[in-house]
């Protein structure tokens, strides 16, 4: 089983992706535009993000907000405890606003260290979720 607590100490304020992962996340945000794109980001024990996961957005109002499906939620981390494929985290879109974290988000925030990339305006904007709130990340590329 992958530690959940040692990927993140690798991870660091640095979150390493396949290249592919930026371009994906802007089609699947195109893809669900007018409303909320949403989705997890799945990789391996390096901590690196290597995939990204569309899911069903089954927020009541998803032109506006985002809420995985707890079902493909919970598969996901039983993959995850399996040391099948890591959960380092979640993606969503932002149709009408920036790449930064809404008042929404923060108050939907779990403050569980995992890793948020938001899609908007042209941009992917990567963020640390923990007690201090939401940490702005730097991004590297790894190749498969």
């Amino acid at each position: 089983m992958v530690s959940l607590s040692v990927i993140h100490l690798q991870m660091g304020l640095e979150i390493r992706l396949a290249r592919e992962i930026i371009t994906a996340l802007h089609n699947e945000a195109a893809r669900a535009h007018p409303l909320e794109a949403c989705g997890l980001l799945l990789g391996g024990a390096d901590g690196a993000i290597r995939r990204i996961q569309p899911c069903a957005n089954v927020a009541p109002d998803p032109a506006r907000h985002f809420e995985i499906d707890p079902a493909a939620l919970i598969a996901a981390w039983r993959h995850h405890r399996a040391g099948e494929e890591a959960l380092l985290g979640f993606y969503h879109s932002h149709p009408s606003g920036d790449s930064r974290p809404s008042p929404t988000d923060r108050a939907m925030a779990a403050h569980d260290d995992m890793v948020w990339a938001i899609v908007a305006g042209g941009e992917v904007g990567w963020f640390r979720d923990n007690t201090e709130g939401f940490l702005v990340l730097s991004t590297s590329l790894v190749s498969d």
